[in-house]
């Protein structure tokens, strides 16, 4: 069974790009469960509006499209028909979306097998997500859930969108991350919410590195190999 470490938290907590970076300093496979959500919720769009669709249609559709999480290297990409979807389902319009197609239980079975299946041929593997400890490996050997004021969240997601940080902005942007936070944790299949053996870490006044360094310690005081990033 391959060694997994989760590493889950709320919207623009900052889960994928630390995740990303904690298994590039280990040498890991790293597979982001956000994107396939996002590629699900790229198709619901493709054929209208998510929200008004049945899940089993949306699924169909993403069969139909060749849908699937893929290894390059130690980084997992997101195809259909055998091409990155990368940009595309990064979009605004995807974004907005993506809350109410995860919350769908068909949706996430449809996830957690294809991050179960891949997980089991990766190696070693940072996993990050919304319920990757609770739900879908919950044996896994280091569970940490990144937490951050909502404000905080804000000012992290406008900065990657090259948005000016004035109050309003802000405020908006803060009310919409609470508002999908409430939506993620009160959701009827696998609301988010810390595993109890999760090591809860707020970064609000952590600089990127040094979020990093703290899951790294975590690892490392748990004795878990290491390659080594290039190895």
């Amino acid at each position: 069974m391959s060694i997994i470490v989760a590493i889950d938290g709320p919207a623009a907590s900052g889960k994928s790009s630390t995740s990303a970076e904690v298994a590039r300093q280990l040498g890991w496979a790293h597979l982001d469960s956000g994107a396939l959500y996002r590629a699900l919720t790229w198709v619901g769009l493709e054929l209208g509006d998510p929200s008004g669709l049945d899940p089993s249609v949306i699924l169909h559709e993403a069969e139909r499209r060749g849908v699937a999480l893929s290894l390059r290297g130690r980084q997992a990409v997101v195809l259909a028909g055998g091409e990155a979807l990368d940009d595309r389902i990064r979009s605004p319009e995807v974004t907005a979306a993506v809350s109410h197609v995860a919350a769908q239980p068909a949706v996430r079975d449809w996830v957690t097998h294809r991050l179960r299946g891949l997980a089991a041929t990766a190696g070693p593997v940072v996993v990050d997500g919304r319920d990757i400890g609770t739900a879908v490996f919950p044996d896994a050997v280091v569970k940490v859930f990144l937490v951050a004021t909502p404000e905080v969240r804000a000012g992290r997601r406008l900065s990657q969108r090259g948005e000016r940080l004035d109050p309003a902005r802000l405020r908006l942007e803060a009310e919409r991350i609470a508002a999908r936070d409430r939506a993620d944790a009160t959701r009827r299949a696998a609301p988010m919410q810390p595993a109890p053996d999760a090591l809860v870490l707020d970064t609000s006044a952590l600089d990127f590195q040094a979020q990093v360094a703290v899951i790294l310690d975590l690892i490392r005081k748990r004795g878990l190999p290491q390659v080594g990033p290039g190895a």
